[in-house]
């Protein structure tokens, strides 16, 4: 039986998140505890990149992380960042956030559907005589700067933030009592048996979205009682919400 879960991701904003409507449902609780914290890099160590921000016609953002840092860096180094500039999304949700910083409509703003990079190669390869600057995190793959080459588009890739872990408070460790923890990213794993190096799962169920989250779980030696996304359910609620069904009893008549 399911009764408390760490979701480890922030809290939802909107109060019209599918976790309330679990919670009402099926009578557990969802403590909403990120394992690791996003900071932004010094316009210091920035700079050690020697990487210019003027000197790029239009960015690519992938992450909200990415479009805070890329702003909160111009702004330190004192830089004003030229009205045409262009910016490329991976999601229309991530063009939107852009309107935080500048006027979405005076800006050229393009954005994929799918929230991947290939989802906006069609759009770049229209632009092809753009100079793109790729801001990414500290930990990150090839894939981007890949695919960018086989474009034969002009990029250049910069880390602009980094992922550190959200240690625990002794408190939190002594109080430690959930019957599951749903994990989001390899660096949450990570950060669980950085926390909890005697981490014992016993019954304690496991929830891992997506292939690298899994075989990270597995790498550790844990086991996973909860995939997503699958077929049936794309989202982790979706599929924590069939899984209660079968283990929890709904208390919604």
């Amino acid at each position: 039986m399911i009764k408390k879960i760490l979701v480890s991701q922030p809290k939802p904003a909107s109060e019209k998140s599918p976790y309330y409507d679990i919670e009402k449902e099926y009578g557990v609780e969802c403590v909403f505890r990120p394992f690791f914290k996003v900071e932004g890099l010094t316009a210091k160590e920035f700079r050690q990149q020697k990487i210019n921000l003027l000197d790029y016609t239009a960015v690519v953002f992938t992450s909200r992380h990415a479009v805070d840092n890329y702003f909160k860096l111009a702004k330190e180094m004192r830089i004003t960042i030229p009205e045409d500039m262009k910016y490329f999304c991976v999601i229309e949700t991530i063009a939107l956030y852009i309107q935080k910083y500048v006027q979405y409509r005076k800006r050229k703003v393009f954005f994929g559907d799918t929230g991947k990079i290939d989802g906006l190669m069609a759009q770049m390869s229209r632009h092809k005589g753009e100079k793109y600057l790729v801001p990414l995190s500290s930990v990150h793959n090839d894939d981007v700067k890949n695919l960018l080459d086989e474009k034969k588009l002009n990029h250049t890739e910069c880390v602009m933030y980094r992922t550190v872990s959200n240690d625990f408070t002794e408190e939190e460790i002594k109080s430690f009592d959930y019957d599951m923890m749903i994990f989001f990213s390899p660096t949450g794993v990570k950060a669980l048996k950085k926390n909890f190096p005697k981490f014992e799962q016993g019954k304690i169920a496991l929830g891992a979205f997506g292939p690298a989250t899994m075989k990270t779980v597995t790498d550790e030696g844990l086991r996973i009682d909860l995939e997503a996304p699958t077929k049936e359910f794309p989202s982790m609620t979706g599929a924590l919400k069939d899984y209660l069904k079968r283990n929890n009893k709904s208390i919604v008549r």
